[in-house]
């Protein structure tokens, strides 16, 4: 059944400039191989495989302790990558360093603490107005793509239109483990915020915990939404439907209409 969807998908769907982008989050194939000594599996040849097979950005999120991507990848996946090359990480001066020489299409700013597990909340960006500025300021001075990292709330995207961020990322972790219960109630601020995102001249990019069960939902509620970051849900399918097909589907999640 599986199979036949991506057949379907690929004979009928038309890709255009409003369908939400894919981004492959590729840090949980960098935990496996950093599991062992050597190169399996091959992190700079599947990035080139989730290009191939449709994907149509990469993101990375290298991390002080390098568990998942290490600093080191980022150079040559600057090389490989040729759609576009998403950045994303706290802003710490050893991070904007790496940034900065080598130049994404997009960076990220995320709020994480050392160590810890995953990302699981947005920037206060009012709190930290001045340093978001100044971060943002040197991104673009260097031609990058500046998204915020927030959550659903409206002061905080507005506060990411002042210190003049290009995007906001939604944290969508809140949607995801509400999303069975009541999706209506799950998605109501991000809606909410979507249309004050719109409103302000801000892009719209989202990302954790989204799925092939949650996706196509989002996506349709969301209007305006131009990319989403998956990684986590993405690679646990990709063990039971294949790297290749399981990317198809989140392709066909995001360009389907729920009724």
């Amino acid at each position: 059944m599986l199979y036949y969807c991506v057949t379907t998908f690929r004979r009928t769907s038309a890709f255009n400039i409003q369908m939400a982008r894919l981004s492959v989050n590729i840090n949980k194939i960098a935990l496996i191989r950093n599991s062992r000594k050597g190169n399996l599996p091959d992190l700079y040849q599947i990035a080139r495989d989730c290009e191939d097979f449709g994907a149509q950005g990469i993101t990375v999120h290298p991390r002080p302790d390098e568990r998942h991507v290490r600093y080191a990848d980022i150079p040559v996946l600057k090389e490989l990558v040729r759609t576009e090359f998403n950045i994303e990480g706290n802003p710490t001066e050893d991070f904007m360093q790496l940034v900065l020489e080598n130049r994404p299409t997009q960076c990220t700013l995320v709020p994480d603490a050392p160590g810890v597990l995953t990302s699981s909340e947005g920037w206060d960006t009012i709190g930290n107005a001045a340093l978001l500025k100044e971060v943002t300021s040197r991104l673009q001075g260097a031609g990058i793509r500046v998204s915020v990292f927030v959550d659903p709330l409206e002061k905080m995207v507005e506060g990411a239109k002042a210190v003049g961020a290009d995007r906001i990322e939604f944290y969508t972790g809140d949607y995801a483990l509400q999303y069975a219960a009541d999706k209506a109630k799950a998605i109501e601020p991000f809606v909410r915020c979507a249309a004050l995102a719109r409103q302000i001249d801000i892009g719209i990019n989202a990302g954790h915990d989204l799925n092939l069960d949650n996706l196509a939902f989002f996506k349709q509620e969301i209007k305006g939404l131009l990319e989403v970051s998956i990684g986590h849900a993405l690679v646990s399918d990709a063990l039971y439907y294949g790297l290749k097909n399981t990317i198809q589907l989140y392709l066909k999640k995001l360009s389907e209409e729920i009724e």
